[in-house]
């Protein structure tokens, strides 16, 4: 497996895991506008020359915001998700993120018990968040990026 920054031309094959993954997938226009931002930083993960997974965050030091994270269905459990988020996290250091947050459904133990694992600890609770389902948001931050 290979961690590297996301391209444009990854966008095709990273709309199908985000339409895959989401019910309210971000658009090929939202992720063109998030890459041509400075202050955001994308990943893919990219096994056989397929993209398999990305993750991005938007980040102005000393605060970094964790947008996406989405693995293919078949490339779940696999440590994927972990390497990429490792990967991200080590990016925004060099960038002077010395924090960083995201939000998660409620009821993604999965991704719960994976941001855990890097350092992520909750902090709140976002009411009626998400839509597609409506749900609840937990307020996870890493509180020390080293």
């Amino acid at each position: 497996m290979l961690i590297r920054e996301m391209l444009e031309t990854d966008l095709d094959e990273v709309c199908v895991i985000e339409a895959e993954t989401f019910s309210d997938p971000w658009s090929k226009t939202s992720f063109l506008d998030s890459l041509s931002d400075s202050n955001n930083c994308y990943l893919v993960a990219v096994v056989d020359r397929s993209i398999v997974g990305y993750c991005g965050y938007y980040g102005v030091a000393p605060e970094g915001y964790i947008y996406n994270v989405a693995v293919s269905k078949n490339y779940r459990r696999q440590g994927i998700g972990c390497k990429m988020l490792e990967e991200l996290i080590k990016q925004a250091s060099l960038r002077g993120i010395t924090s960083m947050t995201l939000e998660v459904r409620v009821t993604n133990r999965p991704a719960i018990e994976l941001y855990k694992s890097l350092g992520f600890n909750q902090k709140g609770i976002r009411k009626d968040f998400y839509n597609k389902p409506k749900e609840d948001a937990i307020i996870m931050w890493k509180e020390s990026i080293q």
